[in-house]
């Protein structure tokens, strides 16, 4: 007898086969477009990283190391120069070449400028040469030597004692002699060397005692 289960046998093992195998392939096929699709949404993601190098000194490449910024350069400053040179005060050495020597010192008076004479020979009166030169720049109180084609002339000394050393000096000075102080410019003339009276050149030097007689004017003592 025959039951009523028919046996699918050979056949139907073959057909179950093909579909599991079919179905596998559909599972994989969907399996990798979720973990593409899943790749992509994580790739996404994430920020792109930078490829930097390391040469084998342990250094950096070129290619990777940071542009360097230029260093700004200090402005330089101005230095002044007020304190390495002096200003100018406009005031220069006068022309008195071919003048009287006696007007060329007063042209330097004028000016605030002292003066020193250097006398030649003969009886010409006119000046020769100054140094400094005229025109050169200088300051206030700088002595301008002075040199005269002739002699010195005759001078005569003044009596200066009894009067204060300061206007006793100018007069000197007026009269064309050249003060000294052995004793200070202080007080009143006591006496002078020369003596009033004598008779010098020009330019000689006049030594005036101001507030003490000088040791070997004291007075004599009695015989």
């Amino acid at each position: 007898m025959t039951d009523g289960i028919t046996d699918a046998g050979p056949e139907r093992a073959g057909t179950d086969r093909r579909t599991m195998l079919v179905g596998g392939g559909v599972a994989a096929v969907l399996l990798s477009v979720i973990g593409a699709a899943g790749g992509w949404v994580l790739a996404g993601d994430q920020k792109p990283t930078t490829n930097r190098s390391v040469v084998a000194d342990g250094s950096r490449s070129p290619s990777a190391q940071a542009t360097p910024t230029p260093r700004e350069r200090p402005t330089p400053t101005s230095a002044s120069t007020s304190a390495t040179a002096p200003r100018p005060t406009g005031l220069t050495v006068p022309d008195l070449v071919g003048m009287d020597f006696e007007e060329a010192r007063d042209e330097l008076r004028k000016r605030g400028l002292g003066w020193k004479f250097v006398f030649g020979s003969g009886d010409n009166p006119s000046v020769r040469s100054t140094d400094p030169a005229a025109g050169t720049p200088v300051k206030r109180g700088v002595t301008v030597s002075i040199t005269v084609a002739g002699a010195a002339p005759l001078n005569e000394v003044p009596d200066l004692v009894g009067k204060r050393c300061r206007e006793a000096a100018a007069e000197l000075v007026d009269d064309g002699f050249s003060p000294r102080y052995p004793s200070g410019r202080s007080g009143t003339v006591t006496a002078q060397e020369p003596v009033g009276g004598t008779v010098g050149r020009w330019d000689d030097v006049v030594s005036i005692f101001c507030g003490t007689p000088p040791p070997d004017a004291e007075s004599p003592s009695p015989q």
